[in-house]
């Protein structure tokens, strides 16, 4: 929308022209999303509170989460709000990658938000059921996918690059890519919901993910960057820096009411929307896997999850009493029943998502 509006008045003074550049634009987002959640984030919590609109503990999570009940939730929306306004201020909106991950982002969060919706408002603790939630975020990614094999022009923009290596890329079929961008945005999707069960654990490693997302997405747009890296060009993804920065923005700007004590949390309308939208970046610009090395905080909490379960349930058929190879899953809790204090376990997976975010960027170069 700026954009449009500074392209226009640059035909008579050209220092709106500045404006074209992706670099500007993505700071600017990256600010205005800051700004907005900022504005709105008092205003958003006390609604939530005078409608007690509150969280629910799980019974057998850790004691020390009791006191956590009540707290506002489905704070997500602010942050879904913030990012999807400051996009389309700031973005491109003649370019369809653009309206690709907001429509996944914001379909995803509409999906997260009848399920919180069920369990704090109608007093449903099981909300949306598992089966509904899988589908329509099925849909959603499926539809991603289709989308985007359809579009393709080059062969690079339907391959399977593999970090560290030159030369070493998988070119992918049809049903392949799209059960590839499946899994991302499903699995990065249901990743950060699982992740988020701690004060501020989830949104610090959304920020510093997207950021660095906002990084490799304008290499992919931009041909010289994209050749002399040895990167895939994909033309238009640049626009895509604008909305990771938005997300980094209105993420930092969640995390000051996130922060251990939380005056809000995010809700499965923030969490399932943040995860699907660093999914469907990753595939947009070709960069999966490291998705996954970046985001492998999320990924480790994921697999406890499943890992503990899968195990209890062999255990329980096989010897009729179920084993737990953790302490309590998701890993977060596992640390905590340790001992380990909160903070300590939110801070030192902010350390462990640092760390693995400048692994995911050394693949620029190091390949």
């Amino acid at each position: 929308m700026l954009l449009a509006l500074s392209q226009w008045l640059a035909q008579d003074v050209r220092t709106f022209s500045v404006f074209n550049y992706i670099t500007l634009r993505a700071v600017m987002a990256a600010m205005t999303a800051l700004f907005i959640s900022f504005m709105l984030g008092p205003w958003m919590i006390r609604k939530l509170t005078s409608m007690k609109i509150g969280q629910s503990v799980r019974s057998d999570g850790p004691q020390t989460h009791l006191v956590k009940a009540g707290t506002p939730t489905m704070g997500g929306a602010l942050i879904l709000a913030s990012v999807a306004i400051t996009t389309l201020l700031w973005g491109d909106l003649r370019n369809a990658y653009v309206w690709v991950v907001l429509l996944t982002t914001l379909g995803v969060g509409a999906v997260g938000w009848v399920d919180d919706y069920r369990k704090v408002v109608h007093r449903n603790p099981d909300g949306l059921s598992a089966r509904a939630k899988m589908f329509w975020q099925s849909l959603i990614a499926l539809s991603v996918g289709i989308f985007l094999w359809s579009h393709a022009t080059l062969p690079a923009h339907t391959e399977l690059i593999v970090p560290f290596f030159k030369n070493l890329v998988f070119p992918l079929g049809m049903v392949s890519f799209i059960v590839l961008v499946y899994l991302v945005i499903v699995g990065s999707s249901n990743a950060v919901n699982l992740t988020d069960g701690l004060d501020g654990l989830a949104i610090m490693p959304t920020v510093m993910v997207s950021a660095a997302l906002a990084i490799f997405a304008y290499v992919a747009g931009h041909a010289e960057f994209s050749k002399y890296l040895g990167e895939p060009s994909i033309p238009g993804a640049g626009e895509l820096a604008i909305f990771c920065a938005a997300i980094s923005g209105a993420g930092l700007a969640f995390l000051w009411f996130n922060a251990y004590p939380a005056e809000v949390f995010m809700g499965d309308v923030g969490a399932l929307a943040l995860g699907a939208a660093l999914g469907a970046v990753a595939v947009i610009i070709r960069q999966e896997l490291v998705l996954f090395i970046m985001g492998g905080v999320f990924v480790v909490e994921a697999v406890s999850v499943m890992l503990q379960v899968s195990w209890f349930k062999f255990t329980k058929r096989r010897y009729g009493t179920g084993q737990r190879i953790l302490l309590m899953a998701p890993l977060h809790h596992h640390f905590e029943q340790k001992g380990w204090k909160e903070t300590q376990v939110v801070v030192r997976f902010w350390i462990i998502t640092m760390l693995l975010v400048l692994i995911g960027l050394a693949t620029l170069k190091l390949r």
